[in-house]
């Protein structure tokens, strides 16, 4: 079969014949269509993630959508690489697709719902009538998350973002206020502060941390010893502006503030479980309708070593056709 395979960590992946898997018991061959290039596909071929590839040369890429023998199309994590013409799935790790959606959409969806919609629901408990503020919003995820606050029942939405074009498009989403990130800290802190103060936050979803979160921790934070303060749940999902903080104890102390992560080693086996049978499955038939909108750039399986490194777009997933 054809596949994208990565003989050394930090190449990127070559388009060449590699041995067709073979199903063991408890495993289905899928036919793939489709396969997202995500981050962690990139950090894993890099040698720099904890859970970086071992065993080279190895295909590439962790999860994509495909025909089953019994013609069935799923979406599905692989056993083996899915940037392949083949792979191998679990039978009990199988989403079905609408007919009406692409394959590029399909494969692209399930990633940023996890990062959005596990954050939203089961690490910031969210409910309706939340005021919700996304930090980092203009990538894929804080788009698709956006778009899941409202439609989770957010009374309102702020985002935080450095590109200005795709902050005007954040309201085409449901953003009911774009806060720029490319201000100083002083005027940034004032308006943080201004949004917070018309609107309390409830909810923060962060793709940032680093300094925008500093900005922001100073603009949540209690003005005196004697006030009473919003309770603010802040839910960290990435570091894209850095991997440190600094926190002072002083400013839990005096205020309402509490911090979580969302991640493989955060969310619980329930919450995965319910991704698959419930979450997935509702938006993957959201997106048909065109209540859940994720742009995608998508090229050949033959191509995939010139994409691999290729500036994408801003809020553009990269998908790699297949078939």
């Amino acid at each position: 079969m054809k596949a994208a395979v990565l003989h050394q960590l930090g190449e990127e992946p070559r388009y060449e014949d590699f041995p067709d898997p073979v199903p063991q018991e408890g495993q289905l061959l899928l036919r793939v269509k489709a396969a997202a290039v995500k981050n962690l596909d990139k950090a894993r071929a890099s040698g720099k993630h904890y859970a970086s590839h071992q065993q080279l040369p190895t295909v590439v890429g962790i999860d994509g959508v495909g025909l089953l023998d019994d013609g069935r199309r799923v979406y599905a994590t692989g056993l083996s690489g899915m940037l392949a013409e083949k792979a191998l799935v679990s039978l009990a790790n199988l989403v079905p697709i609408p007919d009406t959606l692409s394959d590029a959409t399909a494969a692209a969806l399930p990633n940023a719902v996890m990062g959005a919609a596990l954050a939203l629901l089961h690490r910031a408990q969210l409910k309706a009538g939340m005021v919700v503020l996304i930090n980092g919003a203009t990538g894929v995820t804080g788009q698709v998350a956006v778009q899941l606050a409202r439609y989770y029942g957010a009374n309102r939405v702020i985002v935080t973002g450095r590109n200005a074009e795709s902050l005007e498009k954040l309201k085409t989403l449901g953003a009911d206020e774009i806060i720029s990130l490319r201000q100083d800290d002083e005027s940034l802190i004032h308006q943080l502060k201004a949004a917070h103060a018309a609107t309390p936050v409830d909810v923060v979803i962060d793709y940032l941390w680093g300094h925008p979160m500093e900005m922001l921790l100073k603009a949540l934070m209690s003005g005196g010893i004697n006030q009473f303060t919003h309770p603010v749940r802040i839910v960290t999902v990435g570091s894209m502006a850095g991997e440190t903080i600094g926190l002072s104890s002083g400013s839990l102390r005096s205020s309402a503030i509490e911090i979580l992560g969302s991640g493989l080693g955060s969310l619980s086996a329930d919450a995965f479980r319910q991704m698959n049978t419930d979450i997935l499955p509702d938006l993957f038939q959201l997106a048909t309708t065109g209540g859940l909108i994720l742009d995608t750039d998508v090229r050949p399986l033959a191509d995939v070593a010139t994409a691999w490194n290729q500036d994408i777009a801003p809020g553009k997933r990269l998908v790699i056709q297949i078939a």
